[in-house]
């Protein structure tokens, strides 16, 4: 896995969730949502926040059914992962995301906040998650080729 930081979507219609980790250390922390339901103006957030942090990878939750099948926001889902591709040129993963916004609203639930908060946290939360993943998938490739 190359060496830098990752940025993590959690896309949605209304907002989307953004994260952030190092490969090196292989752990993500929520980063911010953007809430915005223009395509340009998701663009435009999205391209301050790369040039602020200069990602060397990005990832993008795919959503799918419990039984694998494609989700009703996979396409849209896989059109936003070639869109940033290609407006950033940065290299896109896909990362199964398939129930990571009920696991980061039950961890903000135990974590004691109240809906309002975990409203405003749960889709940064979710991003977390799906780079948690990505970092927890890339360590056992590595460990089942060594």
């Amino acid at each position: 896995m190359p060496e830098g930081l990752v940025l993590a979507f959690d896309f949605g219609l209304k907002r989307i969730g953004v994260a952030i980790g190092e490969t090196l250390l292989g752990q993500a922390r929520a980063l911010t949502a953007i809430v915005a339901e223009a395509s340009d103006a998701r663009f435009a957030a999205i391209g301050e926040l790369i040039a602020e942090w200069q990602p060397a990878r990005l990832v993008v939750g795919l959503p799918s059914a419990m039984d694998g099948s494609e989700h009703a926001m996979s396409a849209r889902c896989r059109r936003f992962a070639h869109q940033l591709e290609g407006r950033f040129g940065l290299p896109v993963s896909l990362v199964d995301e398939r129930l990571s916004s009920i696991e980061a609203e039950r961890r903000l639930t135990d974590a004691g906040l109240d809906w309002r908060a975990r409203k405003q946290q749960v889709d940064a939360a979710a991003a977390q998650i799906i780079l948690q993943d990505y970092f927890d998938a890339q360590k056992t490739k590595l460990a089942e080729v060594t």
